[in-house]
């Protein structure tokens, strides 16, 4: 009987930047022999990628591995890795005794040593938990390692840590300053994505506009574009998340304007419309300038899509601060908005704030955030009506296909809804016909 190799099972949990992690770890476990598994009870090795930036994404990571350790075998080996892992991996290891070893934000690149001494550690009955947590060796003049297959849409990370000092935000305590991964080996990794399958790719990092900073390169970003769009054959589309509000600078918006593979979309995390507000938050809190910068985008390009996400209920937030931020939505007419309640995060400034807001009250402005925007992004939907765009058939759901339009980053836009089943992965030509707060519905073009 020939034996099966070992196989490996990863959960993913947060945000893309963890995904891209897990590709990685994913690859280098099959380059080393292993097997991926979609049953948990199949594997040899179980890793759970953790997300630490809010409690309750602690809560869900801690959920994950309760559940992979309440039906762990004893051939088995249970690694928690990622955010969580390094923020707060003692309260991992004590909410999950089944938890064998912690494997840090930046070291995935150890994955198979970690695995191959837990392994021969368990066939000695070993249990001792090992950690591998803190200043890492990652490889940030070399590709990523990423799977041979990939779905059309694939996760292109260009830095780790970040450099800004938000008062709420738990991520440079743990991931550490900006890291800047080398220019050519972003560019490499670009081309073996799309060659790969990838018709999108999708740049993320904590903040892509402060991209080579730390390498005494700033404002790197809009030359890294360039050269990916130019020097990968293939790509159809090329997509950025996560813009600092002072990043953007003009010779972003002019390679924008100006690249055919550049979409006309850009997500700018803005947080508040209100500079009191701002200031406490360790914001930008000019408004004036972000006012420039939004006209600079849409004169350069009057299509573009723009998103955006907001904290309301942050500490001493006055009922005259929230009206600023409602004012600062309407006057912007966003397309796409995300909106969160604030979490105090231990060890941030934010959580030692006085004047901390009701739930109830959070909950309110939450919902009156939301009531405000999803009739402009109601009315920027239907304005699409009539246009015929590109989208990239994505899944089917009922008979109908979902895709996504220059307008839809993953995961957290929305669909082209169009009848019947198309190919996967392929990209067509939709009439808009009818448009929702947050879908549009469309038509194939028959070229």
């Amino acid at each position: 009987m020939t034996k099966k190799s070992p196989a490996y099972f990863i959960l993913t949990l947060g945000c893309p930047k963890n995904q891209v992690d897990s590709e990685a770890m994913a690859t280098l476990l099959m380059q080393k022999g292993y097997r991926a598994v979609a049953d948990p009870d199949e594997a040899d090795v179980l890793v759970v990628n953790t997300c630490g930036f809010l409690q309750a994404a602690q809560q869900e990571s801690i959920a994950a591995l309760q559940d992979l350790g309440s039906g762990k075998k004893r051939r088995q080996v249970l690694i928690a890795a990622g955010c969580m892992a390094e923020r707060d991996g003692e309260k991992i290891l004590e909410a999950v005794p089944e938890v064998d070893a912690l494997l840090g934000t930046l070291r995935w690149p150890e994955i198979i040593t970690l695995a191959e001494r837990l392994r021969r550690g368990k066939k000695r009955r070993h249990l001792a938990r090992m950690a591998l947590l803190g200043e890492p060796p990652h490889p940030l003049d070399a590709p990523t390692p990423r799977p041979p297959r990939l779905y059309p849409s694939a996760y292109l990370k260009i830095s780790d840590g970040c450099n800004a000092s938000c008062a709420f935000c738990t991520i440079p305590g743990f991931k550490g300053k900006l890291r800047s991964h080398a220019f050519e080996s972003v560019v490499t990794e670009a081309g073996n994505l799309v060659r790969a399958g990838a018709r999108e790719l999708v740049i993320v990092a904590q903040d892509t506009t402060d991209y080579g900073r730390d390498r005494g390169e700033p404002n790197s970003l809009p030359r890294l574009l360039n050269a990916i769009a130019r020097r990968t054959p293939g790509l159809d589309w090329l997509r950025q998340m996560y813009a600092y509000p002072g990043h953007v600078s003009d010779e972003l918006i002019q390679v924008m304007a100006e690249t055919p593979q550049i979409l006309h979309y850009l997500d700018i995390p803005l947080q508040h419309g209100h500079p009191a507000t701002l200031r406490r938050m360790r914001r930008p809190s000019n408004i004036d300038r972000v006012l420039k910068t939004i006209e600079k985008l849409r004169a350069a390009m009057p299509d573009i899509a723009l998103r955006s996400t907001f904290i309301v209920g942050y500490p001493g937030e006055t009922e005259a601060e929230f009206q600023g931020l409602l004012d600062f939505i309407e006057a912007i007419q966003f397309d796409k908005v995300g909106v969160f309640k604030f979490s105090p995060e231990p060890g941030t400034p934010a959580a030692a704030l006085p004047d901390p807001i009701p739930p109830e009250v959070q909950e309110e402005r939450w919902h009156r955030v939301m009531a405000l925007q999803q009739p402009i992004s109601l009315a920027r939907n239907r304005a699409q009506i009539g246009r015929t765009l590109t989208a990239l058939t994505e899944a089917h759901d009922d008979g109908h296909t979902l895709a996504r339009s220059y307008r839809d980053a993953p995961e957290v836009d929305g669909y082209v809804i169009i009848p019947g089943e198309l190919p996967l992965g392929q990209m067509v030509q939709v009439e808009i016909a009818d448009a929702m707060e947050y879908d549009l519905i469309g038509e194939v073009v028959e070229e």
